[in-house]
């Protein structure tokens, strides 16, 4: 491999001294995507304990008794070992403040992780050694392409038995049009794994993070002897060579762009490469980037405090009926005690205790800036896709409603319960986790969904802290669809004409349902002059 090559790696990592960096500039605000089970848990554990946040990692799946996993905080999530709501935490690693947005990786919560991925400037993508991309990496991955986030790919697992690195590398490409480059290289999977090479320190290491050897050029290792004699390396060399001589070269613009990630091979359960990703995250990770927004995007660096809420949670403590909204700051120096304005309503909120986040324990935020996620309490005042800033009329752009795949009635055991379940419903829809109907003829309340699991929550949560048992069944609609017209007469008799048909979503917005795909397209059809929409900006 020629020097040069690997000298990129290096130079590439050289940022300015974080002493002369302005504080957003000093943020790295980030996920982690990945399909269920690839170990997206289990690496959040082992970033925060490698950067110094927390004692020791706790894995997914634990024994009775054990400690859990301390990113996923709701009962439903420790006993299944998945994460069904996105998890903030806020800490410290060599001079930034890193924010890491912990999202679900079951498919049914496809919402909250688009929501989430609107609120961060990086995406580190974890794929399974064995599996290679499954469907909701790649899911996640368009997700992420629509706003060219910038992606660092972590391929974990490596030691079990898995698909080799570089059919891996192919496979990655050609599934997600993505161009990689690596920076860590492992020695053997499986059994073999004997640790990596990592290009940018330019040294191969055990698995127990010990430096066997360094190097200027590749091929310096073949003079050391219990590298040479050592066929799983001679191996991973040779493909090692193979990679580097058909990859690209590292390009941090091209990184920033969307369409270059840096690929590192280990293992988060063993804390393998663990480290490293940090590293890599620390120096190549984007700054706060400019938030798109109308009339025009927000500018970091702008002076006027913005920023918008991408999540609502209530009852992160059953003890106290609480409801925080999840802002992410876009610009200005926010401080505790200012009023901000609530574009969607036009109201002011003095916004005096907002909170850092560790999971679900929380600190008071005495200031915050660009990048930082800060949780603001309120009593429903603030809904998923508000806007707030110092006064000036902006909307910040690109969090969507998806339209439900399932649909259904909510029914009520007890009758007397009326009142608990009309709140717990407006409050979980204001979360986003579940969209909420009342229909226009009778008084059905109607629940939307993504996936089962959706309802399992829902429910599991409307009684758990609401104290209300309810039950779902089927309505006889499968497809819900918003309903819009440049002519407000046409929608007018379209709403009289499918009376039967029609409800009202939270915002009082109107909503076709059809029996299935078939009587939509009729509808479509027959009505010539309302458009059918399948996602609408949150506003």
């Amino acid at each position: 491999m020629p020097k040069d090559s690997m000298s990129t790696l290096s130079v590439a990592a050289e940022a300015r001294p974080r002493a002369e960096l302005s504080p957003f500039q000093t943020r790295r605000t980030f996920a982690i995507i990945s399909h269920p089970d690839a170990g997206k848990t289990t690496l959040t554990e082992r970033l925060l304990a490698a950067a110094g946040a927390i004692q020791s990692a706790g894995a997914v799946r634990g024994k009775a008794g054990q400690r859990s996993t301390r990113s996923d905080w709701m009962e439903m999530e420790q006993q299944r070992g998945i994460s069904i709501t996105s998890s903030v935490m806020t800490f410290e690693y060599d001079g930034l403040t890193l924010n890491l947005l912990d999202t679900p990786g079951h498919s049914d919560f496809s919402e909250d992780t688009y929501r989430t991925l609107t609120a961060v400037d990086a995406a580190i993508m974890v794929i399974d050694a064995a599996k290679g991309i499954e469907a909701q990496t790649l899911k996640l991955f368009e997700v992420c392409r629509l706003r060219d986030i910038p992606i660092i790919t972590f391929i974990n697992k490596v030691d079990r038995e898995g698909i080799a690195p570089l059919d891996l590398i192919d496979e990655i490409q050609g599934k997600l049009a993505l161009d990689l480059t690596p920076v860590l290289w492992p020695i053997g999977m499986g059994v073999d794994f004997g640790g990596y090479i990592d290009l940018l320190e330019k040294r191969v290491v055990t698995p127990a993070g010990k430096t066997l050897a360094e190097f200027d050029a590749l091929e310096d290792l073949l003079e050391v002897p219990a590298l040479a004699d050592n066929p799983v390396f001679m191996t991973a060399l040779e493909t090692l060579e193979m990679a580097l001589a058909m990859l690209p070269e590292f390009d941090l613009q091209t990184f920033h762009a969307g369409h270059l990630s840096p690929v590192l091979f280990g293992s988060a359960l063993k804390g393998v490469s663990v480290a490293e990703l940090l590293r890599t995250l620390g120096d190549w990770g984007p700054e706060p980037r400019p938030q798109p927004a109308l009339p025009a995007p927000i500018d970091p660096s702008d002076k006027k405090v913005t920023g918008f809420v991408f999540k609502v949670q209530a009852n992160m403590d059953a003890n106290h009926r609480d409801r925080i909204a999840f802002v992410r700051l876009c610009s200005g120096k926010f401080e505790r005690g200012m009023r901000l304005k609530n574009v969607r309503s036009g109201k002011d909120m003095a916004v005096s205790n907002p909170m850092f986040f560790f999971g679900n324990n929380r600190e008071l935020a005495e200031e915050a800036v660009a990048g930082d996620i800060v949780g603001i309490p309120n009593h429903g005042t603030l809904s998923v896709g508000d806007t707030l800033t110092e006064g000036a009329n902006i909307n910040v752009t690109g969090i969507p409603n998806f339209a439900p795949e399932i649909i259904r009635r909510v029914r009520l055991t007890d009758a007397m319960k009326t009142k608990q379940m009309a709140k717990a419903l407006t409050d979980l829809s204001e979360e986003g986790v579940t969209q909420v109907f009342r229909r226009m003829v009778g008084a059905d309340w109607i629940v939307g969904v993504v996936g089962q699991l959706q309802l399992e929550v829902l429910s599991s949560r409307v009684a758990k802290e609401y104290g209300v048992p309810i039950t779902f069944e089927s309505l006889g609609y499968e497809v819900a669809r918003w309903v819009e017209s440049d002519d407000p007469e046409e929608l007018k008799r379209f709403i009289a004409a499918q009376k039967v048909n029609m409800a009202e979503d939270r915002t009082e917005a109107p909503v076709f349902l059809a029996q299935n795909a078939w009587w939509a397209d009729r509808a479509k059809q027959d009505w010539p002059k309302i458009r059918f929409l399948t996602t609408k900006e949150r506003h």
